[in-house]
């Protein structure tokens, strides 16, 4: 017990700030989406939408449909003069990373730099979960706009599965017109849609572990899933044994990445990411990402090929940011463009070696991870990024945006001689990650 009160660890899964276009509301009935299209067609003045975010439904779409290569490590190969460029903009210390230019979809650029090193991948492992909700959706009913009606219609609740995570969610009220900001309670009630964004959005973790866990009882109860009660759901959990339990969350979230051509050592999930929900379903295997791996889920989507084209779609659209950016999001270069972004940190201080260990820079381990997807209106420019650290004690927010703005450069003005600077003790006002 004496350790605990000298070394602190910190599981900081990153708040993003607002994802799926703000045209949304009516297809997918997330309520905070009401409130931002209100004040837009209100000309309320709201600041905190940069020009690429108000792309509508219509507007997004996937780029590399045309794209038949069957294999993605046919893909994934370095062009040597572009892995050159990338390096370059390589700050000193423990990075990986993987960037495909997918401007010309007949002539993809790709490199990376330790691209196979494995790092705890925090919250971007939620794409895993919300990979499987669209697998398992597509066991459940094989009509896409009858998924889509269950994403909206069906309302489950958190009960402890939610709680115990400090990241608030969103919660408008649409006939009193009121946002409130709040944790998640066990009484809280939201469709899958809505605790998907909360997943998403704002990267909750009560979420998180609400929508695996409908992912497993969809897994278990197959298109009886639709009618299934509450309490029916709680009973399956009661009665069926702790180690099952715990191999079917698994196989749940991990088989649809070996599906996909993603190996173990490239991308998996280890468990559930609030501790109550450890109460029936135990951890397995670690969590552990590469950028690898994560780029070649994001090549899988851009090719329409996760699940089905609608479902790799409309998990583009739940990537769409839409709101403040963060870390490599963040940099002024991206202003204009579309982004698709999912951002993750975990560290860990030990307060016997440095009393005044900061947020984002542990001095044990510091991972803070960026998967993004860039699409630059003007220059027609679009790339994938997969940015994965672990500096100990350094905030690497700075480093991150950093690098954003010279591969931006390098990318969509082909200009090597970016005026970038690295600010090693920049920190980001809107990360509320801690």
């Amino acid at each position: 017990m004496k350790n605990l009160f000298y070394t602190s660890i910190i599981f900081c899964f990153i708040v993003s700030f607002g994802f799926y276009p703000i045209d949304g509301y009516k297809r997918t009935g997330i309520k905070r989406l009401y409130q931002i299209q209100k004040m837009k067609l209100d000309s309320t003045p709201y600041n905190r939408i940069p020009a690429g975010a108000y792309l509508k439904l219509e507007d997004i779409k996937l780029n590399l449909t045309s794209l038949t290569e069957d294999s993605i490590n046919n893909v994934l190969v370095d062009d040597e003069e572009f892995m050159r460029k990338i390096k370059r903009l390589i700050p000193s210390g423990n990075y990986s990373i993987a960037v495909l230019d997918m401007t010309n979809p007949k002539a993809l650029k790709y490199a990376s730099h330790r691209e196979n090193v494995g790092y705890q991948p925090g919250s971007v492992g939620k794409i895993a979960v919300l990979n499987t909700v669209f697998t398992q959706m597509a066991n459940v009913c094989k009509n896409w706009d009858d998924r889509i009606m269950y994403l909206k219609d069906i309302k489950v609740s958190s009960r402890y599965w939610g709680t115990g995570d400090h990241h608030t969610v969103p919660i408008y009220d649409i006939e009193k017109d009121k946002l409130t900001k709040r944790q998640v309670i066990a009484s809280d009630k939201f469709s899958l849609f809505e605790w998907l964004d909360h997943m998403v959005s704002v990267s909750n973790n009560g979420a998180a572990s609400v929508m695996y866990r409908e992912a497993m009882l969809m897994a278990a109860f197959g298109p009886d899933y639709v009618n299934l009660t509450e309490e029916q759901a709680e009973n399956y959990f009661k009665e069926t044994p702790r180690d099952s339990l715990t191999n079917l969350a698994n196989t749940v979230v991990n088989q649809p990445l070996r599906d996909l051509g993603i190996t173990e050592d490239e991308w998996r999930l280890g468990g559930m990411f609030t501790r109550p929900a450890g109460k029936y379903v135990g951890r397995k295997g670690g969590s552990i990402g590469t950028p690898k791996g994560l780029m070649k889920w994001l090549v899988k989507l851009e090719q329409g090929k996760i699940i089905d084209e609608n479902s790799s779609l409309e998990m583009k659209r739940l990537l769409y940011s839409t709101d403040r950016r963060i870390r490599y999001a963040k940099s002024n270069r991206l202003d204009s463009a579309a982004v698709y972004f999912k951002s993750g940190s975990y560290y860990k201080c030990d307060r016997t070696k440095n009393p005044d260990c900061k947020d984002y820079a542990g001095n044990v381990f510091n991972y803070m991870n960026s998967v993004i997807i860039v699409e630059h209106p003007n220059n027609g420019s679009k790339y994938i990024v997969c940015l994965m650290s672990n500096v100990l004690n350094k905030n690497s927010a700075g480093a991150h945006m950093y690098m954003a703005s010279k591969i931006d450069d390098l990318i969509a003005k082909n200009n090597e001689n970016s005026d970038a600077k690295l600010d090693e003790n920049f920190k980001d006002k809107d990360d509320e990650g801690n």
